[in-house]
Order: structure tokens, then C-alpha cells, then sequence
């Protein structure tokens, strides 16, 4: 029998029993997709997080008072506020290779110019002359802060690109004089876009000068939130982060022998401990898809043996025309293949459609696991070699002659 036959057969088949054939089916295809689903998402979240994670920098890593990202059980002893007088300290003690910079928030309230007013939802934060470069911002237009407006306290703000946008549409916003929490500041730049991050904006902020809004809010022992430090090159990471850390300790009265009461992070570990978020999620997936495929092809089995008992008679005229048992065996197997390469294929391509759910809500590019494409085939033909098995095997040791008596 060609294959072209065997596929028409089957297709008969799959037409007679359409209840039963797409009950069957469904388990196949729960399988696929739960395996698919969820690999599609993580695999749309990691560009989604790889392409965000730029903010941080190649060349750059952070000290914070707490793990960005925790996996697991989070340590929360208490650990001493990290002040901008320790930043300070560091600052002066480290090589001038090194360049610190910090970004602490202060308030959220809305911007307004004129008649015109922001939602009460944007960020003031506080900041430096070097966050531009450490924290990956570009300016649009205007300038960055100078070492005079940090000092002096100067009452001058950097506008985020959808705050600038909201409130100057049509006009130049340099030198316009805004208003936030009752204080007036002067428009001094425009940020370039950066999109949102894990839900957050982060075109929707205001910076300025941290030493004005600690004149404005005061809280100068107050635990500085990101503190970023960049090396003129990727090859000095570790050196500038060794550096950093015994001066920290120093300057925080760390005794010897105990652990650092601080966090000193780089993209890559970062983005290690998303990696084991993402693994964790794939495994769930694929656990619960395997599950569903063992159940798929229980249903595979059923419906193949019903099959064989359908068509004795079938089968008892082709063992009388010549017929082999490895004809016989090839028919129902290649059978069992094609039913659950159905139910693999639309699983997958719902799968698919699903996982890009998720692309579609962060706003950004779809993707699709081509390569777990065929390792879906693969464990789909596996699944049918397994399952399919046994009925083609009772198929081809049927008697010939009980065969064509068989009503």
C-alpha cells in the first residue's frame, strides 16, 4: 500500500468517527500546546527582558541595599540604608576609572505647564552629571546637569520623552518653566525614549539634581535606591567590581569573615537569575504537557484498536492478496503517526498564538520556537511509535482466514 493510500485511510478513518476521533485528538493537542505555550512566552519575555536589560549597560554594574531579582526564599534581614554620604565616600575613593552615579525616587505627582497637566502618576527622581551615561539615557535635546547644578541645588529638571510629549506637543519646552509638588523647575532637556520596563514607563519621569530635591524633601540619610558604577570597558567588570566592594565593606563597617550587607550586581547575573525564573516556567510547561501527551496517546492506543477490530475483515483480504505482517504493521503505524501529527500540528500552532499573547501586551516583536517545531514532530512520532504499536502489532498477527469470517 502507498503512503498516499495509507493517508486517505486513515483520513477515512478520522471522517467515520468524528466524536470519537476529535475526543481523541484533544489530548494530543492539550499536550503540544501546554509544551508550546509555554515555551513561546518565556522565549518572548527573554528578548523582552534582554533587550530592556540595556539600561544597565555592558560596562556597568549596581549596588543596592537588596536583590533586584529573588528566585526562591528572599533573605530579608535587615540591612543598613545605603546613604548618599557613604555614595560619597566611595566616590572619592575609588580610581577615576570608575565613574558613580545614583537615582533615587522622591515623589509622584503630576507636571504641569500653562493650562496643561499630566496624569498625578509621574516620577521625580533624584540624580547626578554622570546618570546619562551610566544608566544608558540619551538627550534628545537641551543638556545633562552639570557638576554646578548638583552642588548649588539647582532647581532645573531632565523631562522623560511621554512627559515632554504630554505637555510641549507643539512647542519647545527649553527654558519653559514647570511646576511638580508645588516647586518650579526649569526645563533644561528632553530625554530620548526608552519604552516601559515590567510594566513600568520609563518616558514617565522627571530627574533632577539630588541635592535640590533633598533641600526640597529632605531625607538626606535616606537609602539611595540605584547606584550604578561604569568601567571604560567590559575586560575591567570584575576588577572595578572587587574594587568596589572591599571599599564599600570599609566604608560601611562590614567585619571581616561576614557577608556583605549590600548588593553588587551585573547584567549577567541579573539576567542568571531570570534565567532560573524562565527554566522554571519551561519545566512547569513541559511537565504538564507530557502529562497530557501519556494521556493523548492512552487515546491513540483506543482508538487504533478499535480501529483494527473495525476493519478485520479488512485486513483478512489484503493477508489473502499477498499481504505481509510488516505491510500490515507499516499501515497502522504510519496511521497512528499521521492522527497525532494533527493533533502535534495544531497544538503547536496554538501554542504559538498563545505564547505570543504575550509579546502582543508588552509591545514587542512575536517569535516562534522553530526549533522546538521539530522536536515537537519528534516527540509527537514517538508518542505514535509507542502507542501505536501494540494495534498494529494485534493488526498484523491476525489470522487470514478468522479474518475474512469476521462480521
Amino acid at each position: 500500500m502507498e503512503l498516499r493510500d495509507i493517508i486517505a485511510s486513515a483520513w477515512t478513518s478520522l471522517r467515520t468517527n468524528k466524536m470519537r476521533t476529535m475526543l481523541t485528538l484533544l489530548g494530543m493537542v492539550i499536550g503540544v500546546f501546554a509544551i508550546i505555550v509555554s515555551i513561546t512566552a518565556v522565549k518572548v519575555i527573554d528578548v523582552y527582558f534582554e533587550e530592556k536589560m540595556s539600561f544597565l549597560g555592558t560596562s556597568t554594574f549596581t549596588i543596592s541595599r537588596y536583590e533586584s531579582f529573588m528566585v526562591g526564599e528572599r533573605d530579608f534581614r535587615y540591612r543598613p540604608r545605603i546613604t548618599m554620604e557613604q555614595i560619597d565616600r566611595l566616590k572619592r575613593s575609588l580610581d577615576e576609572y570608575l565613574v558613580v552615579s545614583v537615582i533615587e525616587d522622591f515623589d509622584m505627582d503630576a507636571v504641569r505647564y500653562a493650562a496643561r497637566e499630566t496624569e498625578p502618576d509621574v516620577a521625580i527622581l533624584g540624580t547626578d552629571e554622570n546618570f546619562a551615561g551610566n544608566f544608558s539615557y540619551t538627550i534628545e535635546y537641551g543638556r545633562n546637569f552639570t557638576p554646578e547644578d548638583i552642588q548649588y541645588g539647582r532647581k532645573v529638571v531632565i523631562l522623560g520623552a511621554s512627559v515632554a510629549e504630554e505637555l510641549f506637543a507643539s512647542e519647545n519646552p527649553l527654558a519653559k518653566v514647570v511646576e511638580f509638588g508645588g516647586a518650579r523647575y526649569q526645563v533644561i532637556g528632553v530625554l530620548e525614549p526608552k519604552g516601559n520596563f515590567l510594566g513600568f514607563n520609563m518616558d514617565n519621569r522627571v530627574f533632577a539634581p539630588m541635592q535640590t530635591l533633598f533641600l526640597r524633601y529632605g531625607g538626606a540619610h535616606r537609602n539611595i535606591a540605584s547606584t550604578s558604577v561604569r568601567t571604560p570597558g567590559p575586560q575591567f567588570i570584575t576588577a572595578g567590581m572587587e574594587e568596589v566592594i572591599g571599599r564599600l565593606r570599609t566604608i560601611r563597617k562590614v567585619p571581616p569573615g561576614e557577608d556583605n550587607d549590600f548588593v553588587v550586581e551585573t547584567n549577567d547575573s541579573m539576567r542568571a537569575i531570570f534565567d532560573q525564573f524562565t527554566l522554571v516556567l519551561t519545566q512547569a510547561g513541559a511537565a504538564i504537557g507530557l502529562i497530557s501527551l501519556l494521556a493523548a496517546g492512552i487515546g491513540i492506543m483506543n482508538i487504533m484498536l478499535v480501529s483494527v477490530t473495525e476493519r478485520t475483515r479488512e485486513i483478512g483480504i489484503r493477508k489473502a492478496l499477498g499481504a505481509r505482517r510488516r505491510d500490515i504493521m507499516r499501515q497502522f503505524i504510519l496511521e497512528a503517526i499521521f492522527l497525532c501529527q494533527i493533533g502535534g500540528g495544531a497544538g503547536f500552532l496554538l501554542g504559538v498564538l498563545a505564547g505570543n499573547g504575550t509579546a502582543l501586551y508588552f509591545n514587542i516583536s512575536a517569535t516562534i520556537p522553530w526549533v522546538w517545531a521539530g522536536v515537537t514532530v519528534a516527540i509527537v512520532a514517538c508518542v505514535a511509535l509507542v502507542f501505536g504499536g501494540y494495534p498494529a502489532l494485534k493488526a498484523a498477527r491476525l489470522n487470514p482466514i478468522d479474518s475474512l469470517r469476521y462480521e
